[in-house]
């Protein structure tokens, strides 16, 4: 078994112990916890998308007395990628109190 088997099994693994939490401590069905559970496996996805887009198109940037336009919408559809604005990047999320409104 070479190393990228194992590190996938490995990653499936983890993936079905993450799964089993919610049915473990919860009293919740799995058609309950689903779609917020696969909305931030989306996220995450569409985040690690936007930040190697982002990585690419910065640099390619127009400039104009020094100031460098902005990113848009636009930068990131031509690269088949969701602009996220700030407020809606999954570490952002991710890093505000339980208490928080996250709609």
């Amino acid at each position: 078994m070479n190393v990228a088997t194992r590190n996938i099994e490995a990653i499936e693994k983890r993936l079905w112990s993450a799964a089993d939490n919610p049915r473990a401590n919860s009293n919740y069905a799995s058609n309950e916890y689903f779609m917020p559970v696969m909305g931030l496996v989306f996220l995450r996805h569409a985040y690690s998308r936007y930040l190697s887009v982002k990585e690419q198109i910065e640099p390619k940037l127009p400039s104009r007395g020094g100031k460098t336009r902005d990113l848009t919408k636009e930068d990131f559809s031509q690269q088949s990628a969701i602009y996220l604005r700030p407020k809606a990047q999954f570490d952002t999320l991710v890093a505000l109190p339980d208490s928080a409104d996250r709609k």
